[in-house]
């Protein structure tokens, strides 16, 4: 058989070839993880509601965040038909809301004193506005720097003043909490794996294996336990403003009979199942109670 006089330097050439690219390869892929790493740390903060160490970006303030949520306000007002303010049930959301507003500051310096620190009142700069929303959703939202909307559908699952007061209070909390600036720091830390995935040469699948797998092991957690926080704290504000906060655990039970039992299982979805978020409701309440007790007697004692 005929030797080729240069395959064996041909081969070097491509061995020296292929490891050329490899170590570009690993260079690439360590720059990212040093990107992402140092994206991570230095853009943590204490939260003073839950005492955890949450990702924020720290070149986004407050005035960034309104912004943000008055545009999407605005959007959704355009497409969605306000109920007329002066209608019975639009008074009853924003008195609502205003009792809930009105123990923003001092639950967070109550929750924040648990956690050994200061309460840094992030929204006394919030333009807080409600309305309520003509749709059969069983829904609410409170938009970052104090954009809510109740949606008219809800109100017959809630049934009372209590039950929406918890509803209420939970999406404040998520505007309390800063979830969406710590969602968009996460999505900016999933752009960074994305990058880092298709530098360092996986085909599609692979890309998307990866991508399914930060989605059940970080993702979905991560917005479950935003789901868990803003329980907790939307009931410290009901129970603080006067409402019941036992109204709870039977308006869960009523929204899981309204959803008709089609909720995906737990690992798989952003929210908790009803059972999991009943429990954890039902184990919050002496601390609600006492709540109530505290905060809502001072209410009461201003009022006389």
């Amino acid at each position: 058989m005929r030797q080729d006089p240069f395959g064996s330097q041909g081969n070097r050439r491509q061995r020296r070839g292929g490891g050329l690219f490899g170590n570009i390869r690993w260079v690439v892929l360590l720059g990212f993880a040093i990107y992402g790493g140092c994206y991570y740390l230095g853009n943590r903060s204490v939260d003073p509601y839950t005492g955890e160490k949450v990702l924020i970006d720290s070149t986004l303030d407050a005035c960034q965040e309104k912004a943000l949520g008055l545009q999407a306000y605005q959007e959704i007002l355009s497409q969605e038909r306000p109920v007329d303010p002066n209608a019975q049930i639009s008074q009853q959301v924003r008195e609502i809301a205003r009792r809930l507003i009105a123990k923003v500051d001092v639950v967070e310096t109550a929750l924040a004193q648990e956690h050994g620190l200061q309460p840094q009142h992030f929204a006394r700069d919030f333009d807080w506005e409600v309305n309520v929303l003509q749709s059969d959703q069983a829904n609410a939202f409170c938009l970052p720097g104090g954009k809510m909307a109740v949606y008219t559908g809800l109100i017959p699952v809630a049934q009372n003043s209590d039950a929406l007061a918890v509803v209420m209070g939970h999406e404040i909390a998520h505007a309390l909490l800063r979830h969406g600036a710590q969602r968009m720091a996460q999505q900016k830390l999933t752009q960074i794996g994305q990058m880092a995935g298709a530098a360092s040469g996986m085909d599609a699948q692979q890309q998307q294996m990866m991508m399914s797998a930060m989605g059940y092991g970080y993702l979905l957690p991560y917005a479950r336990s935003h789901e868990t926080q803003a329980d907790e704290v939307g009931l410290m504000l009901a129970a603080a403003a006067c409402f019941n906060p036992e109204e709870a655990v039977p308006l869960w039970e009523r929204m899981g009979q309204a959803s008709g039992g089609q909720a995906p299982p737990e690992f798989s979805s952003t929210h908790p199942n009803p059972g999991t978020r009943i429990q954890n409701l039902g184990a919050l309440m002496p601390k609600a109670m006492a709540y109530r007790q505290q905060f809502c007697s001072e209410e009461r004692a201003v009022r006389q």
